[in-house]
């Protein structure tokens, strides 16, 4: 309603409206244009703002709630992030950001590099966990040479954003490595 009129406020003229149609949100979503400007203080455009708003409450009422991906082992994970990270000539590192249950909250690209190897900064990683208020991490990069052993530089990484998490209440719950023929769980193979 944003305003009323000098002679009412804004609520209050949202409950003479109401009141109109028996508190019927219903009924009130009946109304039209012109019947909603019968009311002093509402104009078109008011009219307009609040038909849209009952639209939009309809709307969010029919449409069903999309079920979030769970991520119960690293299969699941690379299902989630393979179609990103396949057929790439540069190498990437992801994120997937996860609520306690293990749903997928966010799918992140952190940083892009060359043939063999990207920077990756702990400090984004973290930040865009806090801000989506995430309990997991499962960390993915791709190597497009083809080679699915974890480098030196790939262990380091992953010790330093597990340390990180852990000060944060957070873990990281898996590094995947990705190629075009498969993937490395770090879980899988004890390395976490």
């Amino acid at each position: 309603m944003r305003s009323g009129s000098r002679e009412e406020t804004a609520v209050g003229l949202g409950q003479r409206i109401l009141q109109s149609v028996n508190n019927d949100l219903f009924e009130l979503s009946k109304l039209e244009v012109k019947d909603l400007t019968q009311f002093k203080g509402v104009g078109e455009a008011k009219a307009i703002s609040i038909i849209a708003a009952l639209e939009l409450g309809r709307r969010r009422r029919d449409t069903k709630k999309t079920k979030k991906k769970k991520i119960t082992c690293s299969a699941d994970a690379y299902e989630v992030v393979k179609s990103k990270l396949l057929d790439l000539r540069l190498e990437e590192f992801w994120v997937i950001l996860q609520d306690r249950a293990g749903h997928v909250i966010k799918l992140e690209l952190i940083s892009k590099g060359g043939v063999s190897g990207t920077v990756v900064d702990t400090r984004p990683i973290l930040k865009s966990a806090i801000a989506h208020l995430a309990s997991t991490l499962i960390l993915v990069h791709n190597h497009p040479s083809g080679n699915l052993r974890p480098s030196a530089a790939d262990i380091k990484v992953t010790k330093r954003i597990s340390e990180a998490a852990k000060l944060l209440d957070m873990q990281v719950n898996d590094h995947l490595i990705v190629t075009d023929d498969g993937y490395y769980s770090f879980a899988d193979e004890g390395m976490l």
